[in-house]
């Protein structure tokens, strides 16, 4: 039995859509790779994030973090890696009945692409937010020569320039 919104002859194919997929975005497929390899290197599941696109030029890390205080956290770049680290301290006054709430610790690490800046990184509600700043490649204009094929000796013209004088007006 197959589950999917598309299905081909009787199971579904699962595609992935993206974004990067346009032959008018060549060269872009590194990006996307980049976006995966963040995924992939991050698969250990806490704390949860999104990473969201803000603007032309932002990316947005959010991570679910309740219970830690800024105090609790840090955010550091190590060579070409976000990396971002919880430790919450034990309140060893505390008598607890119950604990279903536990004080733990991670570290969950990003590859950034180069280019990309961290700008900054806030926390609010138990959800700490890392601004990403990816700047858009100044354009450059390149005016590529076409070459025309050399003229056989047989006299066959092809197609010519001709320099037209501009008119003086002599009448």
């Amino acid at each position: 039995m197959c589950n999917s919104l598309a299905s081909r002859g009787g199971c579904a194919v699962t595609t992935r859509l993206s974004l990067f997929n346009s032959p008018l975005l060549l060269g872009f497929d590194q990006f996307e790779r980049t976006l995966d390899r963040i995924a992939k290197n991050s698969a250990e599941g806490y704390p949860p994030y999104n990473i969201e696109q803000i603007g032309d030029e932002g990316l947005r890390i959010t991570l679910a973090v309740a219970g830690f205080t800024s105090e609790d956290l840090s955010v550091q770049i190590e060579d070409n890696q976000l990396v971002i680290r919880g430790r919450q301290t034990d309140d060893r006054s505390r008598i607890y009945l119950h604990r279903g709430i536990a004080a733990r610790q991670f570290q969950r690490s990003f590859v950034l692409a180069e280019g990309i800046e961290v700008v900054g990184a806030s926390l609010d509600n138990g959800l700490l937010n890392i601004d990403l700043k990816r700047p858009l490649p100044e354009p450059k204009v390149r005016t590529i020569k076409i070459e025309q094929p050399a003229q056989a000796a047989s006299g066959t013209a092809g197609p010519q320039t001709i320099d037209v004088a501009p008119d003086r007006g002599d009448a």
